[in-house]
C-alpha cells in the first residue's frame, strides 16, 4: 500500500472522529487502532510514518499537560490576551444576560432536531382564550383608529377605562397581587390582536406588561413594593412608565448621564439616607399620563454612606411617584403622529428615600443587570407582535382587496406582478406567527432569551415593514390617500416606531445577534474570555488549558463536517421526521456547520476586530437568525399536525431562508479581509457551488391563491386579526365585499361567457352588462341581484375619503364683509 493512501485512509479516521464529536480520550484510541491496523496488514512505508509521528506528537502534549501547558498553551492564553478587546462591567453584564436556548444548537454546528421538536406546543389556557375572544374583542369593537390618532390624539375616557377594569394592564401581574397572571403567549396574543385594530391602543396596553416598574418589580422588588404597587398596577390605579433614554443616550444606554449621589436629606419630616438626582429624559411612553415613574440612573457613593467603600455603583433603578417634589412630567412627543401617550420627564437634585430603589438598598447597582434580563424576556413578545399583526392584517386585507379591485377587467391579483408582493405577504406571514409562537413559547419555559429575542425583535419588526411596504403598493391610490376608510396609512407610518424602539434595528442587527451570540452561543468562547482577563494569572492558564484543546477539537469537527456535508450534498445528515420537509432539516444542519466553522474562524483570526468589523458580524447574524426562523416554521408545521395546505407556505420559508442564507456567507466570504482565507472557507461550506435558489413563480403562485379564496388557512394564519363586522366598519367593509365578490364569480362567468360570444357589450361598464344580461335572458333576476350587491360592495370599498379644505387644514377662513355703499355728499 502506498504511503499516500495510507495518510488518506488516517486523514478518513481522523474525519470521521471529528465528525462525529468524539471525546479526545475515544478520539487516541480509535487512531491508535487504525494505526495498529496499517502496521499489521499494510506495508510500512513514509504516510504510516509520518502518521505515527503526528500521532506521537499530539499523544505526548496530551498524556503530558505540564509539557502543552509551557509550550502551547501559556502562548496561546497571552496572544488572547492581546486581541482580545477590554470588556467593561456593563458588556461584561450585557453578555451574561439571559439564557442560552435553542439558538445555541443551531450555532454549535449539529443542532438536535428532536430536542427542537420534544419541545411542548405552546398553547393558551381556556380562560386566556376567553379573554381574547371575549374582553380583547369587545376592545377592539370600542377601538376607532382614525379618530384616536387624527382627532383625538388620544384613546377616549371609556377605552381608558374599559382597559384599566378588565386587567389589561396587569396581564403580566400574578393573580395573587390582583393581576390575570398570564403567559407570555397569551400577553403576544392579546398585543397582536388589538395592534391589528390599532397601534396606538396596543401600545397603551403592551407597555405596562413590557419592560418596566411592572416586570421589575416581580422579578427584583422587596416584598412590601410588591405589596403596595403589583394590586394598584393591576387595577389600573396607577399608571406606569420607565425612564431610561436621554438625548444623549439612546442605543447605548449604558452610556446614560443621569446621575444620583448617595447623601442625607428629609422625607415626610424625618432626615433619612437617600439619593440626590438629576435626570433629563425623552422618548418615555406613557410619561405624560404616568403616575409612577421607573427611573434608571447612575449612583455614586463619594461619602461612603453606603459602606461598602466603593464610589461608583453604576446603573440602579428607582420607582418613584410622579407627584414626587421635583419630578417634572414633560410635553408630549408625537411619533409618527400616532396618538399613544409618549414625553419627557425632568428632575433636578430630587432627593428620594432608598427605599424608593426597585429591591432596595441591597440592589443599588444591579440596574444594567436587571435591565438587560428583562429586556430579555420583554423584546420576545411585545414588539414580535406588533410585526405579526402587521402581517396578518395585511395578509388578510390585501388579498380580499386584490380580489375585489379591478384593472383591465381582471383582479389584479391575477398580475404576475402583484402576485410577487403578495407572495412576500403570504410566505412572511405564515413566518412571523411562527416566530412568535415559538419565541413567546419559550419565555414561558422559564427561558430569557438574550439572542432569540434580538432575533425576534429585528426580524419581526423588519418583516412588518416590507408586509406594510407590498401592501401599500398593492392597494396603490386606495392607501395613500388619508381618511375614515384607509385601514394601512397608521401601520405604514408607526413602522420606524418598532424599527427604532428597544435597541435600534441596525445596532440589533450588526452588534447584538451575532456579538452577543457567538460569545454565549459558542461553548468555550465565553469561559476562554473569562480565563484571560483573571488577574491570577495562573489559574487563568490552568483554566484555559482546559478549554483549549477542546475548542481546537470543536474546530476539526465543525471542518470535518462542513466539508462532508457540503459534498454530499447534506443528504446522509440526521432527519427526524419522513416526508418532504425532511430535507430541509438536512439543509439546515448543513448551514449550522458551515456558521460554526466560519464563526470559529472568523474569532480566531480577527479577535476583537471582528467586533469593529460590523458589517461581516451583521451577516453571521443573519445565517443565525435565518436559521432560527426556519426552525419555528419546521416547529409550528410540526405542532400543528402538519397541515397539507401549509406545506407551500412551509416550503416557500425554507427555500427563502436557505437561499438567504447562502447569500449572506457568500457576501462573508467575498468581505473577509484575509482573501484566501474567505476562499478556503467558501470552497468549504460550498464545494459544489451555490446550491439555493429562490422559491419559484409558481410555489409563489400556490401561496397566494388562499389570500384570494374563503378557506381554512386563510383563517389560521390571519387568526387573531381583528375585522369589523358591518359595511361601515373601516375593514369591515373590505370583508364583506370579499364574499359578495366570491358569492358573485359562478354568475361572472356566464357574463364573461357571454361577452366572448359577442352578446354583451364590452366597453360597457359592469352595471350595463348586468343590464344587458337580464334583457337577453343570460342571467336571472336573483342572479341579478347577486352581482348588483357584489358590484356595489366593489364599488364602496374602491373610494376613497374626501374633504373640505377647510376641514383639511382647520382653518375656518371668514369671508370678507361687503364695505357699506355711502351716498355721495
Amino acid at each position: 500500500m502506498t504511503g499516500l493512501l495510507q495518510l488518506v485512509i488516517m486523514l478518513l479516521v481522523v474525519g470521521v472522529c471529528a465528525y462525529q464529536r468524539m471525546k479526545m480520550q475515544k478520539v487516541m484510541l480509535v487512531n491508535a487502532v487504525a494505526l495498529a491496523g496499517l502496521w499489521l496488514f499494510t506495508d510500512a512505508s513514509w504516510g504510516f510514518y509520518l502518521s505515527l509521528v503526528i500521532y506521537g506528537v499530539v499523544a505526548l502534549f496530551y498524556f503530558l499537560p505540564d509539557l502543552r501547558i509551557d509550550w502551547i498553551s501559556r502562548k496561546a492564553y497571552s496572544f488572547m490576551q492581546k486581541v482580545l478587546p477590554p470588556m467593561n462591567e456593563t458588556e461584561k453584564v450585557a453578555l451574561e444576560a439571559g439564557d442560552v436556548w435553542w439558538e445555541g444548537d443551531l450555532f454549535r454546528g449539529n443542532p438536535d432536531w428532536k430536542k427542537m421538536l420534544a419541545i411542548a406546543k405552546p398553547t393558551l389556557t381556556e380562560e386566556e382564550q376567553a379573554f381574547v375572544d371575549n374582553e380583547t374583542e369587545e376592545l377592539c369593537d370600542m377601538l376607532d383608529d382614525w379618530d384616536i390618532v387624527h382627532k383625538r390624539k388620544d384613546l377616549p375616557p371609556e377605552v381608558w377605562q374599559f382597559i384599566k377594569e378588565k386587567g389589561f394592564l396587569g396581564m403580566i401581574i400574578p393573580k395573587e397581587f390582583g393581576g390575570k397572571g398570564f403567559s407570555a403567549l397569551a400577553h403576544s396574543t392579546v398585543v397582536t390582536k388589538i395592534a391589528t385594530r390599532s397601534g396606538s391602543a396596543a401600545v397603551t396596553v403592551m407597555v405596562p406588561n413590557s419592560l418596566g416598574p411592572g416586570e421589575l418589580l416581580l422579578h427584583y422588588g422587596t416584598q412590601e413594593q410588591k405589596d403596595y404597587y403589583l394590586p394598584r398596577l393591576a387595577a389600573g390605579k396607577e399608571i406606569p412608565c420607565f425612564a431610561l433614554t436621554s438625548p444623549v443616550a439612546g442605543s447605548d444606554a449604558g452610556a446614560i448621564p443621569d446621575k444620583g449621589v448617595v447623601c442625607m436629606g428629609e422625607h415626610n419630616g424625618e432626615q433619612v439616607l437617600g439619593i440626590k438626582i438629576t435626570w433629563n429624559k425623552r422618548y418615555i411612553t406613557l410619561a405624560p399620563v404616568a403616575t409612577i415613574v421607573g427611573l434608571a440612573f447612575k449612583l455614586y457613593d463619594p461619602d461612603n454612606l453606603l459602606g461598602e467603600g466603593k464610589d461608583d455603583y453604576g446603573i440602579t433603578c428607582a420607582l418613584i411617584p410622579a407627584d414626587h417634589p421635583g419630578v417634572e412630567i414633560g410635553q408630549r412627543h408625537l411619533p409618527m403622529n400616532q396618538a399613544f401617550m409618549n414625553g419627557t420627564t425632568k428632575g433636578k437634585d430630587v432627593f428620594i428615600p432608598m427605599d424608593m430603589l426597585i429591591g432596595g438598598q441591597s440592589y443599588a447597582g444591579e440596574g444594567w443587570r436587571m435591565l438587560m434580563e428583562s429586556l430579555a424576556a420583554g423584546r420576545s413578545i411585545s414588539l414580535p407582535a406588533m410585526g405579526t399583526a402587521v402581517s396578518k392584517l395585511s395578509y388578510r386585507l390585501t388579498g380580499a382587496y386584490s380580489l375585489i379591485r379591478e384593472q383591465f377587467k381582471t383582479p389584479i391579483g391575477r398580475f404576475e406582478g402583484v402576485e410577487e408582493a403578495m407572495a412576500r405577504i403570504a410566505g412572511l406571514a405564515y413566518q412571523v406567527e411562527a416566530s412568535r409562537v415559538m419565541t413567546a413559547g419559550a419565555v414561558d419555559l422559564g427561558v430569557k432569551p438574550s439572542v432569540v429575542s434580538a432575533i425576534a425583535k429585528y426580524h419581526m419588526t423588519e418583516m412588518g415593514r416590507t408586509v406594510m411596504n407590498d401592501s401599500m403598493d398593492i392597494h396603490g391610490g386606495r392607501a395613500i390617500i388619508m381618511g375614515e376608510r384607509n385601514y394601512l396609512a397608521n401601520g405604514y407610518m408607526s413602522q420606524p416606531i418598532g424599527i427604532t424602539v428597544e435597541g435600534a434595528n441596525i445596532l440589533t442587527r450588526n452588534l447584538m445577534i451575532f456579538g452577543q451570540g457567538a460569545v454565549r452561543c459558542h461553548p468555550y468562547v465565553f469561559r476562554e474570555m473569562m480565563a484571560a482577563q483573571m488577574q491570577d494569572t495562573e489559574e487563568g492558564v490552568k483554566r484555559f488549558d482546559s478549554l483549549l484543546f477542546r475548542h481546537i477539537g470543536y474546530g476539526f469537527s465543525n471542518f470535518a463536517r462542513t466539508l462532508g456535508l457540503g459534498l454530499t450534498g447534506a443528504k446522509l445528515a440526521d432527519k427526524p421526521v419522513a416526508g418532504q420537509t425532511a430535507k430541509y432539516y438536512q439543509q439546515l444542519t448543513r448551514m449550522s456547520s458551515a456558521l460554526a466553522l466560519t464563526s470559529d474562524v472568523a474569532m480566531g483570526m480577527l479577535g476583537g476586530d471582528l467586533k469593529r468589523k460590523e458589517r461581516l458580524s451583521a451577516r453571521l447574524a443573519d445565517v443565525l437568525s435565518h436559521l432560527y426562523l426556519a426552525s419555528t416554521v419546521l416547529k409550528y408545521y410540526e405542532d400543528n399536525e402538519r397541515p397539507l395546505a401549509d406545506l407551500p407556505y412551509v416550503e416557500w420559508n425554507m427555500q427563502y431562508s436557505l437561499e438567504k442564507i447562502q447569500e449572506a456567507f457568500y457576501d462573508f466570504y467575498a468581505n473577509f479581509p484575509n482573501k484566501f482565507a474567505g476562499k478556503f472557507l467558501k470552497l468549504v461550506a460550498f464545494p459544489l457551488g451555490k446550491s439555493y435558489s429562490k422559491p419559484s413563480d409558481r410555489l409563489e403562485r400556490e401561496i397566494v391563491k388562499p389570500m384570494m379564496q374563503d378557506c381554512e388557512i386563510r383563517d389560521r394564519i390571519t387568526k387573531y386579526a381583528y375585522v369589523g363586522k358591518t359595511a361601515d366598519d373601516v375593514t369591515g367593509r373590505v370583508e364583506l365585499a370579499f364574499f359578495k365578490v366570491l358569492a358573485a364569480d359562478e354568475v361572472r362567468r356566464k357574463l364573461r361567457k357571454a361577452m366572448k360570444a359577442k352578446e354583451l357589450d364590452k366597453n360597457a361598464t359592469n352595471m350595463e352588462r348586468i343590464e344587458q344580461a337580464i334583457a337577453k335572458g343570460i342571467i336571472n333576476e336573483e342572479e341579478k341581484q347577486i352581482l348588483v350587491d357584489a358590484e356595489e360592495a366593489r364599488m364602496d370599498v374602491i373610494q376613497v375619503d374626501d374633504y373640505s379644505h377647510e376641514q383639511i387644514s382647520g382653518v375656518v377662513e371668514e369671508k370678507p364683509k361687503k364695505k357699506k355703499k355711502t351716498k355721495a355728499a
